[in-house]
């Protein structure tokens, strides 16, 4: 008999690939199922950023590449920053990694040992809490409330930081639940941190071109204060719809990014060089194709929330970023586990135990809306006679 480590037997998953096999096992089976689960854009790749990126291979990127990531491509994410942001970041801060994982497990590994404790959203990123445990760290969850629009507050962030605490995770826009904190939550948090120069802060923000109805996002790299222990997580796999080209990036302080690097060394050498020139040509590329996937999504996330708000034990609020709804499902009278299963295998409709998010998505469901307006309508005509 094998003896594996014990610490692989505290490492979770991330249920949205479990439920898409399963879509895709009914699929092949003849069965009709539209996925309101998995957190993918439904449009494609623009198709400048895929000719940059076979342009690369024609003109021979064939190699390894620097493990950080090659300098045009650093040097375009701080351009990028400086535009979007008003920040001015050095590239040499920046490590590009593929897909936005890569900054997760390397920040929580960097912090996270038996006796320390890491802060996460509750409900959150699955990946959040299946690292903290594989560390050996205790995770110290922060309920995020419908009551509270899924935002969090800096009050109840703060409250929870103890001598032990040495990372919090926060993510605005939020997976799953489309939450925004807002700008002056942020400032009341960073003010916060000055009180606690010891803590690290892990910002995901891979949905912060994903906001609705005029709101404005506010990184934590805005914090001049926090600038030696802020870690900002980012990437072009939602923004650009390049899920499977498997490319992000963060920026590190600058003591934390020779860490960084060498943990991508060990890791995966570096990203694949057609990957990181497709990437440059999206941040200097045009933007029609982003604007028009996002204002596909603003038009969508109305459509689902009154859809889902129409339905027998649902109430669900106005998610104010990214493309997650998060219906309330307690009228219902079914667990989410026993939603997500039912929807699944009798309606043909994927969607996410709000539970596989955390505790706190109990009596909740995530329903993507990166699916054509027509599928969600057909989906939610689908749940409805279900629940009737």
């Amino acid at each position: 008999m094998l003896h594996l480590a014990e610490n692989l037997s505290r490492l979770g998953t991330e249920t949205a690939f479990d439920v898409l096999a399963r879509a895709a096992a009914l699929q092949a089976s003849g069965t009709d199922v539209i996925n309101l689960g998995i957190g993918q854009p439904d449009f494609p790749t623009p198709e400048h950023i895929v000719e940059a990126a076979v342009k690369a291979l024609r003109d021979g990127h064939h190699g390894y590449t620097p493990a950080n990531g090659i300098a045009p491509l650093r040097e375009g994410v701080a351009a990028d920053l400086a535009k979007r942001h008003g920040i001015a970041v050095h590239p040499d801060r920046i490590v590009v990694v593929p897909g936005g994982k890569v900054t997760m497990f390397f920040a929580i590994l960097m912090f996270g040992e038996p006796g320390a404790e890491i802060i996460y959203p509750d409900p959150g990123f699955p990946i959040y809490r299946s690292v903290i445990d594989y560390s050996g760290a205790k995770a110290v969850p922060l309920p995020l409330l419908e009551r509270n629009a899924f935002a969090f507050s800096a009050e109840e962030v703060l409250a929870r930081i103890t001598p032990a605490t040495r990372l919090i995770i926060i993510n605005s826009p939020a997976n799953p639940t489309g939450g925004v904190t807002p700008a002056d939550e942020m400032d009341k948090l960073a003010k916060g941190l000055e009180d606690h120069p010891d803590v690290a802060i892990l910002s995901d923000e891979i949905y912060s071109e994903m906001l609705y109805d005029g709101r404005r996002h506010r990184s934590i790299l805005n914090y001049p204060a926090l600038v030696d222990r802020a870690i900002m997580l980012d990437g072009w796999s939602k923004t650009y719809a390049m899920t499977g080209w498997r490319a992000g990036y963060a920026v590190w302080p600058e003591a934390l990014a020779p860490i960084a690097t060498r943990l991508a060394i060990n890791c995966h050498s570096c990203v694949n060089a057609a990957t990181q020139w497709a990437g440059l040509a999206a941040l200097e590329g045009p933007r029609d194709a982003v604007d028009a996937m996002t204002d596909a999504f603003d038009k969508r996330r109305r459509i689902v929330t009154d859809a889902l708000n129409g339905l027998p034990g649902f109430r669900c609020i106005e998610p104010a970023g990214a493309f997650y709804a998060f219906p309330n499902i307690e009228g219902t009278g079914m667990t989410a586990a026993e939603a997500q299963d039912r929807f699944l295998s009798e309606a043909g409709v994927a969607t996410i135990a709000g539970t596989s998010f955390g505790d706190h998505g109990a009596g909740y469901l995530r329903v993507s809306y990166a699916n054509s307006a027509e599928n969600i309508t057909r989906a939610i005509e689908r749940m409805a006679a279900i629940l009737s």
